[in-house]
Formats: C-alpha cells, sequence, structure tokens
C-alpha cells in the first residue's frame, strides 16, 4: 500500500470529494433544487463519506479512524438510497443513476477494503 501522508493522498476520499461534486452539481438543477429535503440530506450524507475519512484520519489512532471509515461506509448507502428517491421523482436519468450508483459503489468498496487492511495491521 502506498504510504498515506495526509488524508488527500486516501484514493476513497479523492473519489468521494468527486461524487460530492457531482451530487451538488446535480442538486442544482431547478428541479432538484425545489425539493429542500431531499436536497439537504443528499449533500448531507455526499459530503459525509469525505468528512468521516478525514476526521478519522486525522485522530491518528486506527481504531478511531477504522470507526470512521465504518460511519463513511454507512453514508455511501444513505447516498445510494436517496439517488434512488432521485431516479424515482425523476429528479435524474437511468444513466445518470447508474453512474452514480456505480461510483458510490466503487467508494464503499475503497472504504472496505482500507478497513480491512487497517484491521489486519492492527492484529499484527
Amino acid at each position: 500500500m502506498t504510504a498515506i501522508r495526509s488524508f488527500e493522498d486516501i484514493e476513497a476520499w479523492k473519489e468521494s470529494r468527486e461524487i460530492t461534486r457531482k451530487i451538488y452539481d446535480l442538486t442544482k438543477r431547478k428541479v432538484f433544487a425545489k425539493d429542500f429535503g431531499l436536497r439537504g440530506q443528499i449533500c448531507r450524507a455526499a459530503v459525509s463519506i469525505m468528512s468521516n475519512i478525514a476526521e478519522g484520519y486525522e485522530s491518528q489512532t486506527h481504531a478511531v479512524f477504522i470507526r470512521h471509515l465504518s460511519i463513511a461506509k454507512g453514508s455511501a448507502g444513505e447516498l445510494r438510497s436517496q439517488l434512488y428517491v432521485a431516479l424515482d421523482q425523476d429528479y435524474i436519468s437511468r444513466p445518470e443513476f447508474d453512474m452514480l450508483c456505480d461510483h458510490v459503489c466503487k467508494i464503499a468498496s475503497q472504504l472496505s477494503r482500507l478497513r480491512t487492511y487497517l484491521k489486519k495491521t492492527v492484529e499484527r
């Protein structure tokens, strides 16, 4: 595994930053922007992924980092669920939904792999 010197070096953080940008861009659309509840919730879920990665890393303890990676993964699940609502309300198209869900699943997988790696290093 490549040396991580800051949370900005973590691939899952980079990907979560990108998905957050995409979510914010989507929620600026007129039809989506009017749904204040979903708009706020979906943006918070996206931000939560990257924020928990950063917060956990900055704690400088493996146990806290692992816990925050779990929280970030939970937020990824929340984001995917909210994408279904956006799809069902015709705020996003099926191709957009598929692309975003694939991206979120990639992030969730990265978080799982990083968690597994950190747990193994703690056990040593």
